[in-house]
């Protein structure tokens, strides 16, 4: 990976993964200085690495600050037939991290945040290669074991499948819309994406999507993708835990989504995960309020 100048930069790199994988990244800036920290930011299922874009805007004068689109997200590329169980997720934030060094972006701590998926994959690269981050705050991580997956098969590479309305209904989700105002317009007049900010919309949408040549917008994690992803959410992490010595701050929003559940009990049972309440936001909380979610990042991180 080329060193990313010292200005913010829409234009990705790309880092070569695991399964042929190419991982686009993003340099959002910071401060010139070489020991600031570097802060890696992850995104959640079906989002991409611009999403963070407004929320790094209010960090990079500590942090320098960088993204990435995991596989099948964002303008990263998935070669056909590559499965997307989340192990695939924390091989590419390994890459990331790799890369990253290699290019002496900074010579001070390297920390992370992530929002579901995104901050599943930060446990499973510490898991994978302790010591990867010097500390770490994530918004619901994914870390479901199987037995909390009530409707469930096995893949035929022996890995559990969660079944769920969910999975069904991302498949079928719309992915195309004849402009960026369409599809604004109508993720805010319905939930679950009428809750975000509008910022954290605007962002969504024009990172997320590619404009193809008639002037419509389609989207970059294909629907078929994102509903693979879901199926997939049984990581493998979660029986691991008491492995993870990383400082770990965990938000936990008052929604009845499961994640919710899951991350107080984490913070309940494992000394390296602390409990951050965000009970008047829901499982999107990173989008919702983005502007208190870079403070609380900022004092946990700092």
């Amino acid at each position: 990976m080329a060193e990313p100048s010292a200005s913010a930069s829409s234009v990705p790199e790309f880092v070569p993964s695991t399964d042929g994988v190419e991982v686009a990244v993003y340099d959002l800036g910071g401060p010139a200085d070489s020991t600031a920290p570097l802060l890696v930011l992850c995104h959640a299922t079906g989002f991409c690495g611009g999403v963070w874009r407004p929320i790094a805007a209010e960090l990079t004068d500590q942090f320098r600050c960088v993204t990435l689109d995991f596989r099948a997200h964002g303008r990263s590329v998935l070669p056909e037939g590559v499965d997307l169980h989340w192990r695939g997720m924390g091989q590419d934030l390994l890459a990331v991290v790799e890369a990253l060094r290699s290019c002496n972006l900074t010579t001070g701590p390297m920390v992370a945040a992530g929002h579901s998926m995104g901050a599943a994959s930060i446990v499973m690269a510490e898991l994978a290669s302790p010591g990867t981050f010097e500390r770490a705050w994530g918004f619901e991580p994914i870390l479901f074991s199987a037995d909390m997956i009530p409707t469930q098969s096995v893949s035929a590479a022996g890995d559990v499948l969660m079944d769920s309305p969910l999975v069904e209904a991302t498949r079928h989700r719309r992915a195309t819309f004849d402009s960026p105002a369409q599809a604004i317009e109508r993720y805010a007049s319905r939930p679950p994406l009428s809750l975000l900010d509008p910022i954290m919309l605007e962002a969504y949408v024009e990172h997320g999507f590619e404009q193809l040549a008639d002037g419509s917008i389609t989207l970059r994690c294909r629907p078929e993708h994102e509903a693979e992803i879901f199926a997939y959410s049984v990581c493998g992490a979660y029986e691991h835990l008491g492995d993870v010595r990383l400082p770990f701050q965990v938000g936990a929003s008052g929604d009845d989504h499961p994640a919710a559940a899951v991350a107080r009990s984490i913070c309940a049972d494992h000394d390296a995960f602390s409990l951050a309440d965000y009970s008047d936001l829901t499982h999107l909380g990173v989008l919702e309020a983005p502007s208190r979610i870079a403070a609380d990042i900022r004092a946990w991180l700092s």
